[in-house]
């Protein structure tokens, strides 16, 4: 079994302070420790550099052997009082003509071929493990022919290495230190800083299905969580609607087939009751035929609606002219228009890419619906416009009152209508426009209505071509 292990971003936030200042300290100490280990060398430089020329000055004064074989004293007088120096004269046939007591230099300090003239200071060891720091440089005398000699002279560093020594522990040290307390002190800004995460997780953790008008404060959380619950508080006004809809939905969805039901029952039961003729009977079959006819519709277009949102209606494509079917619709709505002395018109011109019998079902819908609501003496017209080379409009235009503006943005809606008392007991049950909208959008298109106080237009916007439709095995 495999564990996952959850990190924690207070964790991660206390670890990086933490590591972000102890690499901070750790550079800060690496460039004072270079600085002090340089300033200590610019000192003994300095020192070297006088007691070498100061030798070098001694050296060029000599025109005898006499005076060479006073050098010794010359030299001993002149380090008097420096503690840790060191000093070493060595003639080109590498005589030694002076050397302090217990003195030890490296051959490359003394090698008049490799190192003569250098002032590049070297550090070693001597057998009894005492640093040095020293530098040699070839000296001349006022003796005529006599070849140059080599001066070396070196310092004592131990001191300096101690205080190095010293430094380094104490630079550990405190780094270790720091990056605990920095460790400790990123931990409590860590909780302070991500405490309205704390504030959103409580109350997100109230929402809940019959509480999804409830919203997330937005005031009172950082800019850097502004976004986050902006998104999430979307989030809930989509679920709040789409709790509503679903809701709104299985309360009509009862209803609608509460009432076929309850006929069909009701009817069978009066039946029963007592006996009836072969024609009674034949009227009561007949009655319940249509029963469930409009049964069978609602459930057709229901499996209809269920197919469209879940992108298993595929339609079959082929080429139309819109006002052919519109003009092939108007004749079979023609009787009930005159019925109603309703004027019907079609214009335009556009040829779409879709499927014959669903763009039908989707012009006749709304014509249906515009005559339903278009008054006695009204107009109804269609007209087909070719907006661009990728979509064509086609717009349906009925007379009469205007659809109040808070029922618009649902006219879409399954089971939906604008007057509940009016229309419950019509042939439709509130799923034409929904199927509408289904078809135009299995198309690549959509459905669209605008309403004011002389006219009621509905627009259909379809695809000259398919636009990235990808089948879906039913």
């Amino acid at each position: 079994m495999r564990l996952t292990v959850r990190k924690s971003i207070t964790l991660r936030l206390t670890l990086l302070f933490a590591s972000a200042s102890s690499i901070v300290l750790l550079l800060l100490g690496f460039l004072i420790a270079v600085s002090v280990d340089q300033h200590f060398e610019a000192q003994d430089m300095e020192v070297l550099s006088g007691k070498l020329k100061l030798t070098q000055h001694a050296l060029e004064k000599i025109r005898s052997k006499a005076e060479l074989d006073q050098l010794p004293q010359l030299l001993e007088d002149a380090l008097v009082g420096h503690q840790g120096l060191e000093l070493v004269v060595v003639a080109p046939d590498e005589t030694i003509l002076y050397a302090t007591n217990g003195a030890e230099f490296p051959k490359t300090l003394l090698d008049s071929h490799v190192n003569a003239d250098s002032t590049r200071p070297i550090v070693w060891r001597t057998s009894s493990n005492q640093p040095l720091r020293g530098i040699s440089a070839l000296s001349p005398t006022a003796i005529k022919g006599s070849p140059s000699a080599i001066v070396a002279v070196a310092t004592n560093i131990s001191h300096h290495e101690h205080f190095m020594s010293s430094f380094r522990v104490t630079l550990w040290s405190f780094v270790i230190l720091a990056a605990f307390v920095t460790g400790v002190l990123g931990w409590i800004a860590a909780r302070r800083g991500l405490s309205p995460l704390q504030a959103v997780k409580h109350k997100a953790a109230d929402i809940t299905a019959h509480r999804l008008d409830s919203r997330l404060p937005v005031d009172s959380v950082p800019v850097e969580l502004l976004g986050l619950v902006e998104t999430l508080n979307e989030m809930l006004t989509r679920l709040e609607n789409s709790f509503k809809q679903l809701s709104d939905f299985s309360s009509d969805i009862a209803h609608e087939l509460r009432t076929p039901v309850s006929n069909l029952l009701t009817q069978t039961q009066v039946t029963l009751s007592k006996d009836r003729s072969t024609d009674e009977y034949r009227d009561v079959l007949a009655s319940n035929i249509e029963e469930f006819e409009r049964l069978s519709r609602m459930i057709s277009d229901m499996l209809f609606l269920a197919k469209s949102e879940n992108n298993l209606i595929i339609p079959h494509r082929e080429q139309l002219n819109l006002l052919d079917e519109v003009n092939g619709l108007f004749q079979f709505y023609e009787i009930l228009a005159e019925d109603k002395s309703i004027f019907m018109a079609s214009s335009g011109s556009g040829r779409v890419s879709g499927d014959r019998l669903m763009l039908r079902r989707a012009i006749s819908n709304l014509l249906s619906n515009a005559l339903r609501h278009t008054p006695a003496g009204g107009r109804i017209a269609v007209h087909v416009d070719n907006t661009s080379d990728s979509f064509v409009k086609l717009s349906v235009v009925n007379t009469g009152a205007a659809i109040p503006a808070e029922h618009v943005p649902r006219l879409f809606d399954r089971f939906y209508r604008v007057d509940c008392s009016r229309q419950r007991f019509s042939e439709g049950v509130g799923l034409g426009l929904a199927i509408t909208r289904s078809i135009m959008r299995a198309h690549g298109g959509d459905a669209f209505v605008r309403s004011d106080q002389t006219s009621t237009v509905f627009e259909l916007i379809v695809p000259c071509q398919p636009i990235g439709m990808v089948p879906i095995d039913n």
